[in-house]
């Protein structure tokens, strides 16, 4: 009987070393070289990054379930999925203009590309927007035991799926040239107050111009004049972002930044 030659496994193809403790860092430079690949690839300059609630239907999805509410349970649940629903809209609305906009700017090199979290809601709608200009746009979406959700409008080619949070989070702020920040959870607040704290300490060196849509909402839900009250902040530091209801407005104010301090400058930098 022959005995079969053993073949030693290279350690770069090892599962179980590569999903171990002591190869951690090798994944968390594979969520760098991995996506930074598929960005140089694809000549992805820079993006406007869109954050807010998964939770926020479209207003055909919103209006189905009013339906059936009134016809059993949840009545006010269903009424206010209705009254959010004007922010997916509103985020489908913008990225759609916004990417008509940039397609319009450079035929080569492909300039401030919407970019989501990959998810639904405000992130769907985003995407969708872009998908409907027949602009690519990105998805980040993350690893979390939750129901998988497939958001059909990111760009194939550009739909990412990341492990590590502080990755995920690198690659929105690494590319970004513009935030629009919709109302959300816990998820969206982490994300703006992160960026918040890059451009107040200055450890992000690029103009960052970070929109709130929804005054309303952002009111009730930040007090940031508290903030600057207390002493806890700068005054001048309420002024990091623009407020807004309007597509108009968010659009005509982003376009005239991103002219004014952005066009130029295309890449990543932070």
């Amino acid at each position: 009987m022959t005995e079969r030659k053993r073949v030693p496994t290279k350690a770069y193809q090892n599962p179980g070393f590569l999903e171990s403790k002591d190869a951690r860092a090798l994944r968390i430079l594979s969520e760098y070289l991995e996506p930074k690949s598929r960005f140089d690839y694809h000549r992805v300059d820079d993006t406007i990054v869109f954050m807010g609630s998964a939770r926020i239907q479209s207003r055909e999805a919103a209006e189905e379930m009013l339906g059936k509410a009134k016809a059993g349970k949840n009545l006010e649940h269903a009424q206010m999925a209705l009254k959010m629903s004007v922010y997916y809209e509103a985020a489908r609305e913008l990225a759609s203009r916004l990417t008509k906009w940039s397609k319009a700017l450079d035929q080569e090199e492909r300039r401030f590309v919407v970019c989501t979290g990959g998810g639904p809601g405000i992130m769907e709608a985003a995407n969708r927007g872009a998908a409907e200009a027949k602009g690519m746009n990105v998805g980040l979406t993350i690893s979390i035991p939750v129901e998988e959700f497939d958001n059909r409008y990111v760009t194939r080619e550009l739909a990412f799926h990341f492990h590590y949070f502080f990755m995920r989070k690198f690659w929105f702020a690494y590319l970004a040239k513009a935030v629009i920040v919709f109302p959300g959870g816990y998820g969206t607040l982490d994300e703006l107050f992160e960026l918040l704290t890059l451009v107040q300490t200055r450890k992000m060196k690029k103009p960052m111009p970070i929109v709130l849509f929804g005054t309303e909402y952002w009111r009730q839900i930040i007090d940031f004049d508290a903030l600057a009250r207390y002493g806890t902040i700068d005054a001048e530091d309420i002024e990091l972002m623009h407020r807004t209801d309007s597509v108009d407005d968010a659009y005509d104010w982003i376009v005239a930044q991103l002219a004014e301090k952005a066009l130029g400058q295309p890449g990543a930098t932070l």
